[in-house]
C-alpha cells in the first residue's frame, strides 16, 4: 500500500477533493447596525448592516464562493414573527440588495421565525397536552408567508429549518400557487436536537424563553428517526436535502444519499468555536483541521457544506494550486 501514497503519486489518487462549489458561507445580517460587529463566540465572524451586505457578498465572490445563506436580525420582534415576512424586512431588503450587485450569487434564505420571535421559538407558540410548546399548523402558515416573501424578494432557495410536518408540502404549494416554481427548497430534513448550537443563538439573537426544541428536532440518539424525517421531506417535494450539524452525524449523512437527492451539510457554529478555540490555545493546527473536517463532510456523502469557514478555506484552496 505504501507504493500508492508516495507524496507525487497521491495527489493523483485522491478519492474525495473539496473545491469552492461545495461550499456555501452563512451572513448574518443586522437591521441595527451600520458598522460589522464582531461576534465574540465565533472569532473572525460578524453581523452585518444592510448597508454593506451587499459589499460583503461580492468579496466572497470575488473569492469564488458562488453561494451564500442569509440569516436576520430585525430591529424589531413579537410574538408573531411579524417582521419575518415584510417586504421591507431584513432579510427581504439584503437578498434584493445581494441581487443588484452580484446577480449570479446563488442566495439562500433561512425560512424560520426565532430570531423574530420575542419568547425565540420557530413558530407560533400555544398550550398544547404537554404544555406551552409550538403549535404544528398555524405554524406552517407562518413559514408559507415568509418563504414567499423571501422568492418574491429574489431568493434562488429557501430553506426552512423549523422542523414542523409538512413545512416542505406547504412551502412548495406556496411557492407554485405564487408562480415561483423555480424556486428550490432546501430543508433541514435531518436537524438534531444539539447542544452545538449555542454560539448562533448568541450570533442571532436567537435563544428560547423558556422550555427547548426537543419536541421539533431530533434526539442525537435517533438515526431511525432522523433518515425518516428526511425520507418525508424527500417525498414531499425537498430539492435538497440537509444534516444538521455534520462532525457528529457523518452516519446519517451517509444514509441520506440512498434518496437520490443533493445532500446538504451544516457545519455548525459550535463545530467552528471549538477548532477556532484549539487552535487560538495552539491545541491543533486550524488549517489542516478546517481541511480535514470539510473533506470528511464531502466524503459521506455532501454535494453542499455550510460552513463559516468557507472564505478560508477558498482562499486556502486557492493557496493549493
Amino acid at each position: 500500500m505504501r507504493r500508492l501514497r508516495q507524496r507525487i503519486i497521491q495527489p493523483l489518487l485522491r478519492e474525495t477533493a473539496l473545491t469552492k462549489a461545495d461550499l456555501v458561507a452563512p451572513i448574518f445580517v443586522d437591521e441595527s447596525i451600520r458598522e460589522p460587529r464582531p461576534i465574540l463566540s465565533m472569532p473572525g465572524q460578524f453581523r452585518h448592516p444592510l448597508g454593506g451586505v451587499a459589499d460583503h457578498a461580492r468579496r466572497l465572490w470575488e473569492a469564488g464562493l458562488r453561494s451564500i445563506i442569509l440569516f436576520g436580525i430585525p430591529a424589531t420582534k413579537d410574538s408573531a414573527a411579524s417582521r419575518a415576512s415584510a417586504p421591507d424586512g431584513v432579510v427581504q431588503r439584503a437578498v434584493r440588495s445581494i441581487k443588484d450587485a452580484v446577480p449570479q450569487m446563488v442566495v439562500c434564505t433561512d425560512v424560520c421565525a426565532c430570531e423574530y420571535t420575542d419568547h425565540g421559538h420557530c413558530g407560533i407558540v400555544g398550550e398544547t397536552r404537554g404544555g406551552t410548546d409550538l403549535l404544528n399548523d398555524p405554524s406552517l402558515a407562518l413559514m408559507q408567508t415568509i418563504a414567499l416573501s423571501h422568492a418574491e424578494s429574489g431568493a434562488d432557495v429557501v430553506a426552512p429549518s423549523c422542523m414542523l410536518d409538512g413545512m416542505v408540502q406547504a412551502i412548495r404549494h406556496a411557492l407554485d400557487d405564487a408562480g415561483h416554481q423555480d424556486v428550490l427548497i432546501m430543508a433541514y430534513s435531518t436537524k438534531f436536537a444539539s447542544a452545538l448550537y449555542g454560539p448562533f443563538r448568541g450570533a442571532a439573537d436567537s435563544g428560547y424563553a423558556f422550555g427547548d426544541r426537543t419536541t421539533y428536532q431530533i434526539d442525537p440518539g435517533n438515526a431511525r428517526e432522523a433518515v425518516l424525517e428526511s425520507e418525508l421531506d424527500a417525498a414531499e417535494g425537498a430539492d435538497i436535502l440537509m444534516v444538521k450539524p455534520a462532525g457528529l452525524y457523518l452516519d446519517v449523512l451517509a444514509s441520506l444519499t440512498a434518496f437520490g437527492l443533493p445532500v446538504a451539510a451544516y457545519q455548525v457554529s459550535g463545530e467552528y468555536a471549538q477548532i477556532k478555540a484549539a487552535a487560538e490555545r495552539g491545541w491543533l493546527d486550524e488549517r489542516a483541521m478546517v481541511a480535514e473536517s470539510l473533506t470528511c463532510i464531502k466524503r459521506a456523502g455532501a454535494d453542499l457544506i455550510i460552513t463559516y469557514f468557507a472564505e478560508d478555506a477558498a482562499r486556502w484552496l486557492d493557496e493549493e494550486r
